[in-house]
């Protein structure tokens, strides 16, 4: 998938209490989703965020 032409590989994805996944947003570098990740996680919520890379045969 690309955004204005640039690939973003790396995901964040938000996994609730009852096992769904939704993906927060896509990101061209594992830090930066990492970053936004570990922001979101800081909040304090019981939702665990995680970064994945996607292959783009699958976007």
């Amino acid at each position: 998938m690309t955004d204005g032409g640039a690939v973003l590989p790396w995901v964040v994805i938000r996994q609730d209490e009852g096992g769904n996944r939704y993906r927060v947003g896509r990101y061209a570098t594992r830090v930066e989703a990492e970053k936004v990740a570990d922001r979101l996680d800081a909040r304090g919520s019981r939702q665990l965020y995680v970064v994945e890379k996607v292959d783009r045969a699958t976007t």
